[in-house]
């Protein structure tokens, strides 16, 4: 193929046949070692060599310095006293940290951060395996407190936050393995403390809780979040709506919900979406349940029932500044979908997946598609598809369908047909479509694409992205090797003069340029 790249050829190593050795030459055979170098990795072979004087030394050295191994040290040592003793250390520990209120700066973060780590191993590792009950209720006590703990620390890095979920984790565990009775007690205690405290992590681990539970163990956790749902007041008005009662409301009936999906209850579903939604209701996931339910009908009904029009701006649209036209939602095709297999209307199904890819180039729906016709007619689908796709109006979307599929040869072609159509603000899309056009044989595509990726950078002045216009820099000066004369206008040379006579006060990327030797 004309403009390749001429793949490297390696120069070919002589083949080294290992020295054969007996039994009594195996030893000399392995390479030097320096005598011991095993044997300092700490191991319980090589701990126990050092002899209980010197560990004993070496923890209590560590117990002076570190507050956090000291307390884990301590808590080994409750726990040959029993499950009372470690929980008082953890009660001692829980009590000072709901009694604070000091603020913690970056400076003291890590430290903090150790102490709670501590606080958290001590409740897994020495009250649970004593009195798993005990240390769940530690355990729920620690999260109640995040709010707390989170508002007066600097959490920049996010690891405070990180133990307050693997407690939550930890406690979903440990109540799962609970007798059915114990760990159904312990989920329905859980309601009056997050109608207190809503918007922390037991919402979260309720929810995850209830996904684990035996279905027989649901029934007075659903009765207990009625009554509790019974007893909150109104959400106040439209003028002065109560936010933090909305929010009660709305966790308790998701709770709920999630209850009646283990019970398997499409009905129950239904009527709480509807109090919880009665203007917008998910009928998507009103109409999945029904089709598993074996009512395809009525999934049918649900998604077919006028909705209000709502138009949700992602944040990749936010960050590259494109937004793209309104288009039905996928999962509610999928799910109508469904629907008409399961009611024989296999037919009607192909049609809704051929209309989602002929609208948004939906690359997932094009493949059922051809998966679901007879024998020997994918081939003439598909090509009716790259063709509905070479000439769709939104060309930025048939260049990502294209390499993603992979076509390249179209990919390429489309890229040749219209070189004015490319933004380079739409990195997302051109950035891989480059790369993959510069390694299958395509420079002349990759080169168009990331030139308009350099000169973007460059025209905006966006010295957060310097590396990356130097990286698209070097594969051109790479593509232009494998360039035919005339292939491209301005010829590489020309090209790059004319950016240095153009950017040429754009000193911190032709820094980066002058270090790569460029």
């Amino acid at each position: 193929m004309a403009g390749a790249r001429t793949p490297k050829v390696k120069a070919a190593r002589p083949k080294i046949e290992p020295a054969k050795t007996g039994p009594a030459t195996a030893e000399r055979a392995k390479p030097d070692r320096p005598k011991g170098a095993r044997r300092t990795t700490p191991s319980p072979e090589t701990l126990a060599e050092l002899g209980p004087e010197r560990l004993i030394g070496l923890i209590l050295d560590e117990t002076a310095r570190n507050p956090a191994f000291k307390k884990l040290v301590s808590a080994a040592l409750a726990a040959r006293q029993g499950p009372d003793a470690v929980a008082a250390m953890v009660d001692r520990r829980l009590a000072a940290l709901e009694g604070a209120r000091g603020y913690i700066d970056w400076q003291k973060r890590r430290s903090f951060a150790a102490d709670l780590d501590a606080t958290v191993t001590v409740i897994l590792n020495e009250l649970r395996p004593l009195d798993p009950e005990a240390a769940l209720d530690r355990i729920v006590r620690f999260l109640s407190g995040a709010d707390s703990v989170l508002n007066r620390v600097d959490d920049g890095t996010g690891r405070i936050g990180g133990l307050y979920e693997r407690a939550t984790d930890a406690a979903v565990e440990i109540a799962a393995a609970l007798p059915l009775e114990a760990a159904g007690r312990f989920a329905l205690g859980l309601v009056p403390r997050i109608v207190a405290t809503p918007d922390g992590f037991l919402g979260s681990l309720l929810r995850d809780l209830v996904a684990r539970l035996d279905p027989g163990a649901l029934g007075d956790l659903d009765r207990g979040l009625a009554g509790a749902l019974g007893a909150l007041g109104n959400d106040g008005t439209k003028a002065q709506p109560d936010w933090g009662n909305r929010f009660r409301r709305m966790l308790m009936q998701r709770v709920r919900q999630d209850i009646a999906d283990r019970r398997g209850d499409v009905d129950a579903f239904i009527a709480l979406e509807e109090a919880l939604m009665p203007e917008a209701p998910d009928r998507v996931a009103i109409a999945s349940r029904l089709v598993e339910g074996g009512r395809a009908a009525e999934a049918l009904d649900w998604l077919r029932r006028p909705a209000p029009a709502v138009r949700t701006t992602t944040r990749a649209e936010l960050i590259t500044g494109f937004v793209e036209e309104p288009h039905p939602d996928r999962d509610r095709i999928e799910v109508e979908i469904r629907a008409l297999e399961a009611l024989g209307r296999g037919q009607e199904a192909q049609e809704m997946r051929w209309g989602r890819f002929a609208d948004l180039l939906d690359a997932a729906m094009l493949r059922d598609y051809l998966a679901k016709l007879p024998d020997f007619e994918d081939d003439e689908a598909l090509a009716r598809a790259f063709a509905h796709a070479e000439a769709f109006p939104t060309r930025h979307r048939a260049l990502a369908f294209l390499v993603g599929w992979p076509n390249l040869e179209r990919a390429a072609r489309l890229v040749l047909a219209h070189p004015e159509a490319w933004d380079g603000t739409r990195y997302a899309v051109l950035t891989p479509a480059a790369d993959a056009l510069a390694v299958s044989g395509h420079p002349k595509a990759a080169t168009l694409l990331f030139r308009r990726l350099l000169e973007t950078i460059l025209d905006k002045g966006q010295s957060s992205a310097y590396a990356h216009a130097a990286r698209y820099y070097l594969e051109l000066d790479t593509l232009a090797e494998h360039l035919e004369p005339g292939a491209v206008a301005p010829e590489p040379d020309v090209y790059k003069a004319a950016l240095r006579r153009k950017y040429g006060r754009k000193y911190a990327f032709w820094g980066l340029i002058d270090d790569a030797g460029l």
